[in-house]
């Protein structure tokens, strides 16, 4: 059933103060000529009208076929021992898997690649190699049920070398552009099924409130009502039927209140009255359940002291109960561990509380292991302290979804869309985005655009060839790192010399002291990678190092454009004085074009702040959602756009 609550309306309202430029609602757009070259959100949102009908239809379909699938899986569901109904309930990490043939002994529902959980070799070929061997051996099980097999798709298919990788969620949140999410979920969608996996565990639908919190990057923004438009349409996206009729499983994580700890603590403690914990993180589980999602995972974190796997006023009565929700509950990696000091009694809060599936890291040999995991929930049922009827839910519901996925029709990848991953017209959409995500925070003098008739453009910043910078955490490795993480990118170095004229010199100085002569001196600076854990920080200014390059790059005398990529706003300091215009570009992923398609005036940027922006250090802690009170440099909402005419004075002066 659909749910009886409301998405309440908590954006911030318009309001003098904030700039002609300003977007603060998602509002619905004319369809424009689908074939001008630079296609803005409204082009966009025409372009996949066609693809929004064919979902529509699919939805029908699904509707019309729910039946079938629920008939479908109580049939399996009747003829499974205890044993088989509690392996469909178990998610093994591929590490934890040395012996491939666990999987048809033990019966495994599902298995994952956690952040750094790599075949050998990572090119959609070998990830389509490992995870159909993997399936092999779940076909040879007595009810040949199919293997789930998931992965942290955050921002593309990015553990794949030579994928496409899509702006991180802050950046399209600046977007403000549901279609044009929803498409990038999809690209996303038939990657993943390209390597023979069915399950992203994306998108990430945290309403972050404190931007020192190291996941920050993955929330769309401070805004709930954003937040829930964007995350239904990215499960539309990932969940479209693929060319083969089949589909891959969105999961929208990590309930509840992830983004609302404390101090912005990961894996912390949420704090609040239940009418506010309502009010500010489940708008975004409303409008994800209503568009269909198919799974969820439960958070590490905690609410007024409750571990989420424990609590089950929240996932059984609320989720499973008042929101309909009849997908997988599935909890994060070995987050039950942190319910109690016993196992056994981590396994019995976790499933009575309403979890269906445990994701477990370890294997034989090591604590709290996907073996060890069968034989205490069996136990616990042959005791009574977990219902038969659990286990049977919980059961019914993994085969239901594995149904309705195509997954028993299409347990193999469709070798087209293993050759279809990092495809140029994957990385059209992937370009699109970034350039919608961009958000020109100053413009004085009209610097911006350039003229692709400088005589001497300088590039300062190591980040502006650095792969690894611009795509940020979860790119290959969990925490991500610097360097040619992947290939099939384009730095934006590599980017503008591909804009200029074929006259004009480039000059890349990563440490800006070599300027002399420039017409420009484009600074490029940011965050070192990372995700989880390592990212939360007190301390959100921007590095000593890059403010001294920004003012350094001004010392040349030519006027200095900064673009900025960072998961979450930085205090810039006199680094925003010292330069003429200011680009927040986020982590962008591997298409640079996306970024010089606005710096050169291809492209009018459009991106507004999905989060207000900080003034000071001291501003940091608790700065969310209406912060205007707070006077933040840059309210919610925020971003220029370019002058009447498309010239900057750069580019005036430049002819």
């Amino acid at each position: 059933m659909r749910s009886q609550l409301e998405v309440p309306d908590t954006s911030p309202s318009d309001s003098p103060e904030l700039l002609a430029g300003q977007r603060n609602h998602i509002t619905p757009q004319p369809q424009l000529d689908v074939r001008q070259s630079c296609p803005s959100s409204q082009r966009v949102s025409a372009l996949l009208a066609g693809g929004v009908l064919a979902a529509c239809m699919a939805v029908n379909a699904v509707g019309q076929e729910s039946g079938i699938c629920e008939a479908r899986a109580e049939a399996l569901l009747s003829r499974m021992t205890l044993e088989e109904k509690i392996g469909q309930m178990t998610q093994a990490d591929m590490n934890a898997v040395k012996d491939k043939s666990d999987i048809q002994k033990y019966c495994l529902g599902s298995m994952l690649s956690g952040g750094d959980s790599d075949p050998p070799d990572i090119t959609a070929q070998g990830w389509r190699k490992a995870c159909e061997e993997y399936q092999s051996w779940a076909l040879k099980t007595r009810l040949k049920i199919p293997l789930l097999y998931g992965i942290d798709a955050v921002h593309g298919h990015n553990n794949v070398n030579g994928a496409v990788i899509f702006p991180h969620n802050i950046g399209l949140g600046a977007t403000r552009d549901p279609a044009l999410v929803e498409e990038a979920a999809r690209i996303t969608a038939l990657e993943v099924a390209g390597t023979g996996m069915h399950w992203g565990f994306a998108p990430c639908v945290a309403v972050a409130r404190d931007i020192c919190w190291g996941r920050t990057y993955e929330s769309f923004g401070e805004d709930p009502a954003l937040v829930a438009e964007l995350g239904a349409a990215a499960v539309r996206g990932f969940q479209r039927p693929l060319p083969q009729g089949n589909a891959v499983m969105a999961c929208a994580k990590h309930f509840l209140a992830d983004g609302g700890t404390q101090g912005g603590v990961d894996q912390g403690n949420a704090v609040s009255d239940e009418a506010t914990l309502r009010r500010v993180h489940l708008p975004p589980y409303v409008s994800t359940v209503n568009a269909g999602v198919k799974s969820i995972m439960v958070s590490y974190s905690s609410w007024n002291g409750q571990k989420m796997c424990g609590n089950k006023h929240l996932l059984t009565a609320v989720l499973k109960g008042e929101l309909g929700f009849k997908g997988i509950l599935i909890s994060d990696w070995a987050a039950i561990d942190q319910l109690s000091g016993d196992y056994k009694t981590d396994v019995e809060r976790s499933i009575n509380a309403g979890l269906d599936m445990v994701m477990i890291p370890n294997g034989p040999g090591q604590k709290n292991n996907y073996i060890e995991f069968i034989t205490l929930l069996g136990q616990l049922v042959a005791e009574r302290k977990v219902p038969q009827s659990r286990i049977d839910d919980a059961a019914l519901r993994i085969l239901r979804v594995k149904h309705e996925v195509g997954l028993f029709e299409h347990p193999y990848a469709d070798r087209t869309l293993t050759e279809a991953v990092g495809s140029p017209e994957h990385r059209k959409v992937a370009r699109e985005c970034v350039r919608e995500s961009l958000v020109v925070l100053k413009n004085a003098e009209r610097a911006l655009p350039l003229s692709r008739k400088l005589k001497h453009l300088v590039v300062v910043g190591q980040a502006a060839d650095d792969l690894g910078m611009q795509c940020g955490g979860w790119t290959i490795s969990w925490q991500g790192q610097p360097g040619e993480v992947m290939r099939g990118g384009t730095t934006v170095l590599a980017a503008v010399r591909q804009e200029v004229s074929s006259g004009a010199k480039v000059t890349f100085s990563p440490d800006g002291n070599n300027t002399q002569g420039a017409d420009a001196v484009l600074v490029v600076v940011g965050e070192r990678p990372y995700a989880e854990g390592n990212g939360d920080r007190r301390d959100l200014r921007l590095s000593a190092a890059d403010v001294a390059l920004v003012e350094r790059a001004k010392q040349s005398g030519a006027p200095v454009v900064t673009v900025l990529f960072s998961g979450r706003p930085l205090v810039l300091g006199p680094a925003l004085d010292a330069s003429q215009a200011f680009v927040a570009a986020w982590l962008p992923g591997t298409e640079g074009q996306g970024v010089t398609d606005v710096l050169f005036g291809d492209c009018k940027p459009t991106g507004k702040l999905p989060r207000s922006w900080p003034r000071t250090n001291e501003q940091v802690a608790g700065a969310s959602g209406k912060a205007g009170d707070q006077d933040p440099l840059f309210p919610f909402g925020f971003g220029l756009g370019y002058p009447a005419g498309g010239q900057g004075q750069m580019a005036r002066v430049a002819r």
